[in-house]
């Protein structure tokens, strides 16, 4: 590829959202540019659940049959790499790739999502997404009924384990330090017999990520298959931030209903941008943002 290849939208980040918003444009007949690194964050996770005719697939399959799909429209071009710098220009936005390659064009998307700050426990990075999760929605069927350990604290730990509560009745928090918890929300946890432990957890004892126990520094240890956890995050892509774009107190880009950024010409999709991590919603958001900068661009043109 040409550098300095003028494209109508740049959309960088390749899966669910990137994807989905690739197609509403290249059946728009859009000339799109997709980078992506090929950096998915549920990369780990075995299965993909909750998403209709692709229940229990394996994640990196449905993307890569959904690219198989995108490519069949020959206004979209794909390229895999990193983008690295991004710039205003008097039409619009430039992008250069880590590579030094430099691409532009009217409008973004950003479908970048984001990369969880896993607790350094060891033993737990190697079981995330496999018996270490993030969402019963997306894994809670399969281990329905079994004794569940969840790792959070404060307002994170109450609302996780009230909703297991569907999937569990055996729950056991670990707040892996001194509880945040208000006294009213211990209350309601002793009423449905979910214990609390604050002690340190020192290691995560797993074979080929499935975990085994969980070893406690005072010595302890508890025997259990399947843990939530709800991790910090950071942004995989900072260039939103150096365009200028607002973030919500939470870290996630401010989007409006139509995926648009506080800055005009960007807009936004996927986790990058909104809590629920769940592939459907990624995609749904994806085509909203295909759509609407379909729209604008039309309506820039007309």
């Amino acid at each position: 590829m040409k550098n300095n290849s003028h494209f109508d939208i740049i959309i960088i980040g390749g899966s669910y959202a990137g994807l989905s918003a690739a197609m509403a444009l290249g059946r728009a007949s859009r000339k799109v540019l997709v980078i992506d690194s090929g950096n998915p964050c549920n990369k780990r996770a075995p299965r993909a659940h909750n998403f209709l005719t692709w229940d229990g697939m394996p994640p990196d399959g449905i993307r890569n049959k959904a690219k198989e799909q995108v490519k069949k429209y020959s206004s979209v071009t794909f390229l895999d790499g990193i983008a690295s710098d991004a710039s205003t220009t008097k039409d619009g936005f430039e992008i250069t790739t880590e590579k030094g390659e430099r691409f532009s064009a009217k409008k973004l998307l950003f479908a970048t999502g984001i990369e969880d700050l896993l607790p350094e426990i060891p033993g737990l990075a190697e079981c995330w997404g496999i018996s270490i999760l993030h969402c019963p929605y997306c894994h809670g069927y399969e281990v329905k009924g079994k004794t569940t350990a969840v790792l959070a604290n404060e307002i994170q730990a109450y609302d996780l384990c009230m909703v297991l509560t569907q999937w569990t009745k055996e729950i056991m928090l670990l707040t892996n330090g001194r509880s945040a918890l208000t006294e009213e929300q211990v209350n309601k946890f002793k009423q449905h017999r979910i214990h609390i432990t604050e002690t340190e957890i020192e290691r995560v004892e797993h074979h080929n990520g499935q975990m085994q126990a969980i070893h406690f520094k005072d010595g302890s240890k508890l025997n259990v298959s399947v843990m939530y956890a709800k991790p910090g995050f950071r942004q995989q892509c900072t260039l939103p931030e150096k365009l200028g774009c607002k973030m919500t107190k939470g870290g996630h880009i401010e989007v409006d209903k139509c995926k648009k950024t506080s800055v005009h010409g960007i807009y936004a999709a996927g986790d990058n941008s909104s809590q629920s991590r769940i592939i459907s919603m990624s995609v749904a958001a994806g085509s909203v943002a295909g759509m609407m900068l379909n729209g604008e661009l039309s309506s820039e043109s007309f």
